[in-house]
């Protein structure tokens, strides 16, 4: 069953001498439950295509579908709140709320909707982060390691359609960044969750389904 689709997606920034063609008609398909990693060097445009397929920016020409709904065709508020209930997003620096504590962290997006938290659920999560004991901790009293697990947990907890990982080993150590790659791998083939994952990490890649190279914009090869 087919999760994503994209179709001639291009994001031009700039006019005349100060153009920039960041996206160029990229066209492809995701099924459910598969895993793809999309790795680029630094420009190449990757960062452009995961922000225009979690629907944080809109692009100049072409189209989203995810779960058959076309994103783009979405007023602000409507797409904000598809954002919120079909697409997880994870970052490379975890924005977590510091104020808040793990378990506060990721039930947020519930929060935010208006939504019951399922305690099941959670302890589950909890259980499958490894942050069961760690529920009550602030994120400053957390390894990187542990937050980005936390941040993990909050794309997580709504169930999406869509699981978008941005550099998500990027700023931590190769022990915590194997940790990670585990994490979602386990997510991805215990639970079926989609992920579409960034990086410039070919080890890191290589645990996914399936790898398209982007370069000046365009996909150039898929592995």
């Amino acid at each position: 069953m087919e999760i994503l689709k994209i179709e001639h997606l291009s994001k031009i920034y700039g006019k005349g001498e100060n153009k920039v063609v960041a996206l160029d008609d990229v066209s492809f398909s995701v099924e459910k439950g598969e895993f793809v990693a999309i790795v680029g060097a630094s420009g190449s445009g990757k960062s452009t295509l995961l922000h225009l397929i979690g629907g944080v920016d809109r692009p100049t020409k072409g189209e989203v579908f995810i779960a058959g709904k076309n994103i783009y065709q979405l007023n602000d508020d409507k797409l904000a709140i598809f954002r919120r209930r079909q697409i997880g997003l994870v970052y490379q620096f975890y924005n977590l709320i510091p104020i808040l504590n793990v378990e506060e962290n990721i039930t947020l997006p519930l929060e935010l909707d208006n939504r019951e938290v399922d305690r099941e659920n959670l302890e589950n999560l909890l259980k499958l982060l490894g942050l069961e004991n760690r529920k009550n901790h602030l994120p400053n009293e957390l390894s990187g390691g542990q937050q980005q697990r936390a941040s993990i947990g909050r794309a997580l907890i709504t169930n999406p359609s869509i699981l978008l990982a941005d550099e998500p080993t990027g700023n931590l150590d190769s022990k915590a960044s194997d940790e990670i790659v585990a994490l979602l791998k386990k997510s991805n083939k215990d639970y079926k969750q989609t992920i579409i994952m960034i990086t410039h990490d070919m080890e890191v890649a290589s645990v996914a389904d399936r790898i398209i190279k982007i370069e000046d914009g365009k996909i150039v090869k898929e592995d």
